[in-house]
């Protein structure tokens, strides 16, 4: 049976029971299963860590593979249990209607049928709100010999969709490209310079189908660093006759481990500036995206958060909700809707995109939706209780928050908590004063305060 079909299948079973589609790295998962592939051939191929797919997304995914079978998933059965799901549920009429051909393609179905939007906006997808003059000014950029880009916004406002398209721009070009996320190393890593810096070597490698090496160029009486700098010049850069696009994803998760941060952040500030006086240097263009603002104190001199072309993503204008509204179908002829949507998520893309997509499955009404917004029955009740989560387990950030939505004016707050709370996308600043991002936030959590006082 086609895994294209399964898949679709497998989401549609999903949304319909109220939890979110299979991510990308489920995904990669069970089309691993079917090209009878490890778990190890899967990660490495998709560079991702073989530990964080064995340890963290096959059990998640195989828990929630059995909860809509109703079976028990594993690895071993995963394959004879959802094709015949997938055949029962399919002549007893609840899933595709009959005209769809078994070997539809994923793309042409995701146009007929949006899937819930989840994360990253995939290269195919119709869903995608191009952001002029944006990604033609990272084009340019990433085309000019030691380039270093570098892309800033509050969580789920587009970074990985936009790096996404980056990526795949330099691919048509020719160039290699290596894509980490650091979300996925280890804190025992992040917390040591030595460990990350070979952690990266090694990824940087595997994703450029090499060995790694790394015992042949490190040396301790020269240091990590210097290590590192020779590994990534005389091993991989000199070997290579095109540009390698190198993507940090989520580098603020180092702003957690300022002893490293103090020692990375520099590292790659050299690189970009070797690229003036070596040639081969010049090979290497650099892509750092980042949640909000550095505030691990650095030397100006020495931060690569001062060079290069910055990008900033902010939140979605009201044309472009108007363009993703027709992408889905809606017919808004006024912009009456539009306005009231804005003025309930202030434009954030992911909170419009959610909403767009109940709207056009005639789920509830726009008056509907803001009505529940901001409470924990509406569509945005898993955001609001995850940002309630961790303002519960630190006390200093809902304080922080408290003292904004108290102000009738822009507040200055103590610089870590402002990033903290702006990299959540809580938050807004200018001038190193908050505000706070949109109504939403300010509804419900002054909701949630009064009801802790009643209780």
């Amino acid at each position: 049976m086609n895994v294209d079909f399964i898949l679709e299948v497998l989401n549609r079973k999903l949304i319909e029971s109220q939890n979110p589609p299979l991510n990308t790295a489920e995904a990669l998962i069970l089309r691993g299963i079917w090209e009878y592939k490890t778990y190890n051939q899967v990660a490495e191929e998709a560079g991702y860590s073989p530990g964080y797919f064995t340890n963290v997304v096959a059990p998640e995914l195989f828990r929630r593979l059995s909860e809509i079978t109703n079976e028990r998933v594993t690895k071993k059965n995963c394959r004879v249990l959802l094709e015949s799901y997938v055949a029962a549920w399919g002549t007893l009429g609840k899933t595709l209607p009959n005209q769809y051909p078994v070997n539809f393609s994923a793309s042409k179905l995701q146009d007929m049928s949006p899937c819930f939007p989840s994360g990253a906006v995939s290269l195919d997808s119709p869903f995608y709100i191009e952001r002029s003059p944006i990604e033609e000014q990272v084009y340019a950029e990433i085309s000019k010999p030691g380039a270093l880009v570098r892309i800033k916004a509050p969580q789920e406002m587009g970074k990985t969709s936009l790096l996404l398209r980056v990526l795949d721009y330099a691919n048509r070009l020719g160039y290699y490209t290596v894509n980490l996320n650091l979300q996925q190393v280890d804190q025992a890593i992040l917390s040591d310079i030595n460990k990350f810096l070979r952690w990266l070597c090694v990824n940087i490698a595997r994703q450029l189908h090499k060995e790694a090496r790394l015992d042949d160029y490190w040396d301790e009486d020269i240091g990590c660093k210097i290590s590192c700098t020779l590994y990534l010049r005389n091993y991989l850069l000199e070997q290579i006759d095109s540009p390698l696009i190198l993507a940090l994803d989520e580098v603020n998760q180092i702003f957690e481990h300022p002893e490293v941060a103090k020692d990375f952040f520099p590292l790659l500030r050299s690189w970009y500036e070797e690229a003036k006086r070596i040639p081969v240097w010049q090979k290497l263009r650099l892509i750092v995206v980042h949640s909000t603002d550095i505030y691990v104190p650095l030397q100006l001199k020495q931060s690569p958060f001062n060079v290069g072309l910055p990008i900033q993503l902010n939140s979605f204008s009201l044309g472009e909700v108007i363009n993703l509204a027709k992408h889905y179908g809606l017919n808004w002829t006024g912009e009456e809707e539009v306005k009231l949507l804005m003025d309930m998520v202030g434009g954030h893309p992911a909170l419009v995109h959610i909403a767009i997509y109940h709207l056009s499955r005639g789920n509830l009404t726009i008056a509907q939706l803001l009505q529940s917004a901001p409470t924990s029955t509406g569509i945005y009740s898993s955001h609001l209780q995850r940002h309630q989560a961790t303002l519960k387990e630190q006390q200093e950030l809902a304080s922080a928050l408290g003292t904004v939505m108290s102000a009738n004016d822009p507040v200055p707050l103590d610089p870590i908590l402002a990033y903290k709370l702006s990299s959540m996308g809580l938050i807004q600043l200018n001038d190193n004063k908050a505000t706070l991002s949109c109504q939403l936030y300010q509804q419900y959590f002054q909701n949630f305060q009064a009801e802790h006082r009643s209780s």
